[in-house]
C-alpha cells in the first residue's frame, strides 16, 4: 500500500512543482545514506523485536549515466524551437546545437542533473532531417529497485508514441511496462485504456499522451507502476505486483512525433522535428525485500542492501548460513519473518 501512497503524493509535487522532488533528490536524498538513524528501523528498540524496514524512498535516476541512441551536437547541426503566437500562428526559433560549446551542447547527463525550472537543461536528440523517429534512452539503477513512478519532462513537441521497458537482469531481456499513443492499434497493435483486472496485473497497457499544447514544453508523462492496478492496496500479499515493480534498468524508446501537418516539407521545415526532455525521474525504493533500511556499496563499489533480521544477500533474498531452521520470507508489516539459526 506504501507504493500507492508514495505515488499519488509526490506526483501532486511533481505536478505542482515540477523542480521541488528533483531538487530534494539532489540535496538530500543520497541512496547511500552516510548515516543511519537511531534506533535501528528493522528493530522495535535496540536489541528488541525484529520489523519490517525499507530503505528511504529516493529519485533512483538522479546523478546517473543514461545511455542515448541519439544526441546532437557532433557534428554540430542547427534547430529549430517551435511555439505558438498570440494568435495561435506558429513561430520558429533557430539554434545551433554543439557539442563543443558549453552553452550550445546538449549531452544525456542533462536527463538526471540537478532540475532547475529557472535554467532548464535538456537533452536532445539529433533533427530529423534524415534519421528515423525512433530514439531510445537506457539507464542502468545497478540494483534491483522497487518502482513507484517513471517521470519525462519534455522542452520540445512532445512524442505522440513511446514506449517504456523494465529489465530485470541488468539489460539482457526486457518486458513492457507502458505504451503510450494517439493511435494504440496502429502503432502498437493494442486497444487503448485497456480494463486492469486481477488476470493482467503485469501486463504492459496503452493509453494517449495528455497535454493540451503539442508545441509547449514542460509537457510531462508520469507513468505509475501501482496506479489502477486492483491488488495495490494488498501489496504485501501479492508476489505478482511485487514482481512487476522490480527492476534494474529502465529504457524508454520515442517511436514517433505528432503530425504538424509538414511532413513533407523540406528539411529547413524537418529542422524542428526532434527529442528533448529536461528531467528524467525514477522514484522507487532499494529493493531488500523488508529486510533492511538502507543500501551500501560492496568492496567492489556496488550497491547492496545492510541486510538484517540474519539475511544475506544483495537483495536480502536469502537466509546467512547456518540460519536455516524455517524457511527464507519477504517481512511484511504484520510478520518481520527473521530467519532463525538452526542449532544441530
Amino acid at each position: 500500500m506504501h507504493f500507492v501512497v508514495e505515488f499519488r503524493c509526490l506526483m501532486a509535487v511533481i505536478l505542482l512543482n515540477g523542480a521541488s522532488f528533483t531538487r530534494s533528490a539532489g540535496q538530500n536524498l543520497n541512496m547511500f545514506s552516510a548515516q543511519q538513524s537511531q534506533p535501528d528501523p528493522c528493530y522495535s528498540e535496540p536489541g528488541g523485536q525484529p520489523r519490517r524496514c525499507v530503505p528511504d524512498f529516493v529519485n533512483a535516476a538522479f546523478g546517473v549515466p543514461v545511455e542515448a541512441s541519439s544526441t546532437c551536437g557532433t557534428p554540430p547541426s542547427r534547430f529549430c524551437a517551435l511555439s505558438s503566437g498570440d494568435e495561435g500562428e506558429r513561430q520558429r526559433n533557430c539554434f545551433v546545437c554543439d557539442d563543443s560549446q558549453p552553452k550550445r551542447k546538449h549531452p544525456p547527463e542533462y536527463l538526471t542533473d540537478l532540475h532547475n525550472p529557472n535554467n532548464l537543461t535538456c537533452w536532445q536528440s539529433e533533427p530529423f532531417t534524415s534519421n528515423p523517429h525512433n530514439v531510445t534512452l537506457h539507464l542502468a539503477l545497478e540494483k534491483m529497485y522497487e518502482l513507484t513512478y517513471i517521470s519525462l519532462e519534455f522542452c520540445s513537441i512532445r512524442p505522440d508514441s513511446m514506449s517504456i521497458f523494465k529489465s530485470q537482469d541488468y539489460g539482457k531481456t526486457w518486458q513492457p511496462y507502458h505504451y503510450y499513443s494517439g493511435q494504440c492499434r496502429k502503432i502498437y497493435g493494442m486497444n487503448k485504456n485497456a480494463l486492469i483486472t486481477k488476470q493482467n496485473e503485469q501486463e504492459a497497457l496503452c493509453s494517449d499522451i495528455q497535454s493540451t499544447d503539442l508545441l509547449t514544453g514542460g509537457s510531462r508523462v508520469a507513468f505509475s507502476t501501482l496506479e489502477g492496478r486492483p491488488s495495490a492496496f494488498d501489496f504485501d500479499n501479492s508476489p505478482v505486483l511485487q514482481d512487476w515493480v522490480t527492476a534494474t534498468d529502465i529504457k524508454v524508446t520515442f517511436n514517433r512525433l505528432p503530425s504538424l501537418g509538414d511532413e513533407e516539407l523540406d528539411d529547413t521545415i524537418r529542422e524542428s522535428y526532434y527529442y528533448a526532455v529536461s528531467d528524467f525521474s525514477v522514484g522507487g525504493r532499494c529493493k531488500c525485500n523488508g529486510h533492511a533500511s538502507r543500501c551500501i556499496k560492496d568492496r567492489d563499489g556496488l550497491p547492496i542492501c545492510d541486510c538484517k533480521h540474519n539475511t544475506a544477500g544483495a537483495e536480502c533474498e536469502m537466509c546467512k548460513p547456518f540460519h536455516y531452521d524455517r524457511p527464507w520470507q519477504r517481512a511484511t508489516t504484520k510478520e518481520a519473518n527473521e530467519c532463525v539459526r538452526k542449532y544441530t
